[in-house]
C-alpha cells in the first residue's frame, strides 16, 4: 500500500523496523508486528503482494539485527528488488540495523524521538510503531486513511489535506481509547471495500 506524504529519495514512509528487527523485542512485542512488521516496511510506492513475495527470502537470510547489518546493500536490494525503491530501502534497511545493535543493543525503541532518530524512519512510521507494537495511542494516516477521511467528511480542513492535518482531525473525533483499533479498522475497510480504483459507490459511499 502506498503512503500519502511520504518523504522524498524514496525513504521509507510507513514503517522502518522490519521483522527480524523487531524479534529482538520479542519478549515486549506483539507476535501480530512480529510478523507483518517486515512487511510494512517495504510498503512505500509498492503493493501488499509484492511485498509479500519477498518477505521470506529476506527474513531466512536476515534474521537478526545483526545477520541483516552484517549484509551489503545490494545484497539486500537483490532480495527485495521486487518491491519499489529497493536499493534505497535497502540501504536503510543496513544502515537501521547498524544502528539498532550498536545504539539500542538490537532493541526496538520505544520514543518517538529515538524512532526518528533512526535512518528512514519518520513521525508517521514512528506512529506505527510506538501504536501497534508498544500499544501506545496513535492515529497515523496511511493512503487508505488519508482517502477515506476526505470521502467521509472526517477532516475539519478538507483544504489542509496534508496526512498529519488528517490524523490531528480523527484524533480530535474519535475517543482516544480507540485510535489504534480504528486506525486498522479503517486500512482494512479501505483495501476490501473502497479501493482508490474501480471505487463501487454501493460498497462504499
Amino acid at each position: 500500500a502506498r503512503t500519502p506524504g511520504g518523504g522524498g529519495g524514496g525513504g521509507v514512509s510507513l514503517l522502518l523496523v522490519p521483522c527480524c528487527l523487531i524479534q529482538r523485542a520479542r519478549a515486549n512485542v506483539p507476535r501480530y508486528v512480529r510478523a507483518r512488521g517486515g512487511q510494512v516496511v517495504l510498503s512505500a510506492q509498492t503493493t501488499d503482494g509484492k511485498v509479500n513475495e519477498c518477505t521470506p527470502a529476506l527474513f531466512r537470510a536476515a534474521p537478526t539485527p545483526e545477520a541483516l547489518g552484517a549484509m551489503s546493500a545490494e545484497a539486500v536490494a537483490e532480495l527485495i528488488k521486487s518491491v519499489g525503491l529497493a536499493p534505497t530501502k535497502a540501504k536503510n534497511l543496513v544502515a537501521l540495523s547498524k544502528q539498532l545493535v550498536e545504539r539500542f543493543g538490537g532493541k526496538i525503541p520505544r520514543t518517538e524521538q529515538e524512532l526518528t532518530s533512526l535512518p528512514g524512519v519518520g513521525p508517521k512510521t514512528a506512529a506505527v510503531v510506538l501504536s501497534q507494537a508498544f500499544g501506545v495511542s496513535s492515529f497515523p494516516v496511511d493512503t487508505h486513511i488519508h482517502r477515506l477521511a476526505l470521502r467521509w467528511g472526517l477532516t475539519d480542513r478538507p483544504e489542509e489535506a496534508r496526512p498529519d492535518r488528517v490524523s490531528e482531525g480523527l484524533k480530535r473525533r474519535f475517543p482516544e481509547a480507540h485510535w489504534n483499533k480504528l486506525h486498522l479498522q479503517i486500512i482494512y475497510f479501505g483495501r476490501e471495500h473502497c479501493p482508490a480504483k474501480r471505487h463501487e459507490p454501493m460498497l462504499c459511499p
